[in-house]
């Protein structure tokens, strides 16, 4: 059986690779990915498969029984990036696919859903079998903001006191490992998220405890936000977006409490504090 992983040499795909050559033998698992140089140091089989490029696409997923669809990265262009895989998955025969989608995304508020829901209906209608994996946040997309909070004093964002049940790049990357090479996934839809939720004023005070340094969290209106993170160098249309993912965040998008992750990964998420630890130590290292 041969198993493709999109957006293989991605952050997320790369995790995915690496726990998969554990379970499995590396021949079975092939990278679809833009770039096939950037896959060289996979370990496994690499082959062009552009989103944009249809003509890739069938070629890439020739015997391939089944697929690891990781979302694309390009906002805005997910939806009609996604058909064309789902397409070529099936001409190709492809018997299963699995995809990463966003936590909740039959009712959530963030914007981000709307490409998510399209995929998944596209899903239903391509006829093949499919698992959705209702990705949450990762904790990294907070803790990535840290040496810029150490170096203006203050943690800022529009989530409020809302609750994220976030958890590691690697837990989500375990879980799709856990279906890729389990039983009795077809057809099931699973809510990821970490065990035990918190607020950015949690994450400010964890922060703030680590580094030894003051971290308040400060609680901006959502243009407040989106104008501080286009002075920090986003474009226009990211910055409103992600400022706009925290005020959903705040109104509870962003929580679950179902503990589906540390169901099919078999063993509790990994802790905020031990993501604040990582990146603390990242920040250290590069200074």
């Amino acid at each position: 059986m041969k198993i493709g992983i999109t957006g293989a040499t991605g952050q997320l795909g790369r995790l995915v690779v690496n726990k998969l050559k554990d379970k499995v033998p590396a021949d079975s698992l092939v990278a679809l990915v833009r770039s096939t140089e950037k896959a060289s140091d996979l370990g496994i089989e690499a082959r062009e498969a552009d989103y944009e490029k249809p003509e890739t696409l069938n070629r890439a997923l020739e015997g391939i029984d089944t697929l690891l669809l990781i979302s694309g990265s390009e906002v805005g262009r997910r939806a009609a990036q996604h058909f064309n895989v789902t397409d070529a998955a099936k001409k190709a025969g492809v018997k299963w696919i699995v995809y990463t989608s966003i936590l909740h995304a039959d009712t959530s508020s963030i914007s981000l859903a709307e490409e998510h829901r399209a995929t998944e209906a596209d899903l239903k209608n391509s006829g093949i079998p499919y698992t959705l994996l209702r990705n949450g946040w990762y904790t990294e997309n907070y803790t990535g903001s840290i040496p810029g909070a150490l170096a203006g004093g203050a943690f800022i964002g529009s989530a409020g006191e809302g609750r994220i049940s976030g958890a590691a790049r690697a837990d989500y990357a375990e879980a799709a490992v856990a279906v890729l090479t389990g039983e009795g996934h077809k057809g099931k839809v699973y809510e990821l998220a970490g065990d035990e939720a918190f607020t950015l004023s949690d994450l400010a005070a964890e922060i703030s405890r680590q580094s030894g340094k003051d971290i308040p969290y400060k609680n901006l209106p959502k243009a407040d936000y989106a104008a501080a993170l286009t002075s920090f160098g986003l474009p226009e249309g990211l910055a409103q977006a992600i400022a706009g993912w925290d005020v959903a965040a705040s109104n509870g998008a962003l929580y679950d409490d179902s503990r589906q992750l540390s169901k099919l990964i078999g063993h509790p998420t990994t802790p905020m504090k031990a993501t604040v630890a990582e990146a603390l130590k990242g920040t250290a290292n590069a200074g």
